[in-house]
């Protein structure tokens, strides 16, 4: 294989049926794969998205990153999403804000909810902090039923945050 050849090789999940622990275990050391050798936030970012949203099938799933005293719409998966978040607004800014891990079983019953999409019906928003401690983006993740996110992934998608933050901040 030529050295351009091997630039454009093609990467393919391998995932078994299991529950949602399981696959979030065979996917996070394929993810870690994915981005090891690529240097571009960007190119990582919207990667993920895919796979994830491939992998289970959400409504949506992206990154917003911190610019200032707003998050700004990063590579996603989905339909149409907003912009600009304020820090501390809706879910993604309360989860930047408070430096933790977010999960809504009712986006509709939560307070200060930013509807970016009327389907959306529960999210999970994990934050990625960089070498400094400091929040540099969030992962925003929403699904079109109510509950869809717990613990479990809460427990995952923050292990691939870590993993993004160790990469990139």
């Amino acid at each position: 294989m030529t050295h351009l050849q091997a630039e454009y090789t093609m990467h393919a999940l391998t995932l078994t049926h299991g529950d949602k622990a399981e696959t979030y275990r065979q996917l996070l050391p394929q993810l870690a794969a994915l981005i090891a050798d690529e240097t571009d936030l960007t190119a990582n970012l919207a990667n993920i998205s895919a796979v994830l949203k491939e992998a289970f099938g959400w409504l949506w799933v992206g990154f917003y990153r911190t610019d200032g005293d707003t998050l700004v719409l990063g590579p996603f998966q989905g339909p149409l999403a907003c912009t600009r978040i304020p820090h501390g607004r809706g879910v993604c800014g309360q989860a930047w804000a408070q430096g933790e891990t977010l999960v809504v079983a009712d986006v509709n019953a939560h307070p200060d909810h930013i509807a970016c999409s009327s389907l959306s019906q529960s999210e999970i928003v994990v934050p990625v902090f960089d070498r400094h401690g400091a929040v540099m983006l969030v992962l925003d993740v929403d699904a079109d039923q109510l509950a869809v996110f717990d613990d479990t992934d809460a427990e995952y998608l923050q292990q691939l945050a870590v993993l993004i933050g160790e990469k990139h901040g």
